[in-house]
């Protein structure tokens, strides 16, 4: 039942296009991409918030976690209101992109972002281990994939529905930031500002300006500068999560990800050829 009775819906509705996704799947990286671009195509510094407003030639993107903020955020009353659930009037006639990553991966940054950065996190949560949290019935990978799942089912019959993988990002950034410019509508790519706007977004200028402050807001900022893993930017590494999950835990995570609709491309007793030939540094 997708709508939104809560003040977050007018927040959540009148874009030109949408772009969904897991958290830490690569949002904040194609996030800056974007805005990047729009700004130098607008002869202007850079502004992280540029296509959150929209303005004459910058078409205004809708960011959103969705049904997964719907299913781990917020109290029983703004789930209810289905606070973060992009209306369904939001999402008609409008281009989706669903910007994805490979669950375990998603889930150890989420993990970390969790008991690391979010002041908010519930004191029992943040006391977890990873692989105590990853079979959590809210905030496990098992919903993640429930979401991801969900969104195909939703949308993927849409001519209008895009899936991006993270990976494919790592491994051509230069065609996939084409295929994403396309995706939400740029019908006309000006090459001028392309090139400079991937070198911006590029992971290590990232986490530069992270700790310069100079992104200008406080959700780009280390939670302590001291704890490189309190970092919005982190590594962004491809098979990061052998290095957090326990090898059970590897295996309970490979049979929940064993249901992920074919469509995204994970199979995931694969991945580990396809990990070894990418470098493991980049952006979350």
């Amino acid at each position: 039942m997708r709508w939104n009775f809560s003040s977050r819906a007018r927040e959540l509705s009148g874009g030109d296009a949408v772009l969904i996704s897991i958290p830490k799947s690569g949002r904040t990286w194609a996030r800056t991409f974007l805005n990047a671009y729009f700004s130098y195509k607008l002869g202007r510094q850079f502004s992280l918030g540029l296509t959150d407003r929209g303005e004459p030639g910058v078409p205004r993107i809708i960011y959103s976690h969705d049904r997964f903020e719907h299913r781990t955020k917020g109290n029983a009353w703004d789930r209810l209101r289905r606070k973060y659930l992009i209306p369904r009037r939001a999402l008609r006639k409008r281009p989706i992109v669903l910007l994805t990553r490979d669950p375990r991966d998603s889930f150890v940054s989420y993990f970390v972002q969790l008991t690391r950065r979010n002041p908010a996190t519930p004191k029992e949560i943040k006391e977890m281990s990873a692989d105590a949290l990853l079979r959590h019935p809210r905030f496990g990978i098992a919903v993640m994939v429930e979401v991801m799942n969900g969104w195909v089912t939703e949308f993927g019959d849409r001519s209008d529905f895009t899936i991006v993988r993270y990976e494919d990002l790592r491994a051509e950034p230069a065609r996939l930031f084409h295929e994403l410019l396309r995706a939400i509508g740029e019908k006309e790519i000006d090459n001028a500002v392309f090139g400079p706007a991937i070198d911006f977004s590029d992971f290590r200028n990232m986490q530069k300006l992270e700790m310069a402050g100079g992104f200008g807001s406080k959700i780009l900022q280390p939670r302590d500068p001291e704890d490189s893993e309190s970092f919005k930017v982190r590594q962004g590494k491809i098979g990061g999560f052998r290095d957090y999950l326990s090898g059970e835990s590897q295996r309970y995570a490979e049979e929940i990800c064993a249901a992920l609709d074919p469509v995204f491309g994970y199979p995931i007793k694969r991945m580990v050829e396809h990990e070894n030939r990418i470098n493991p540094t980049s952006v979350e």
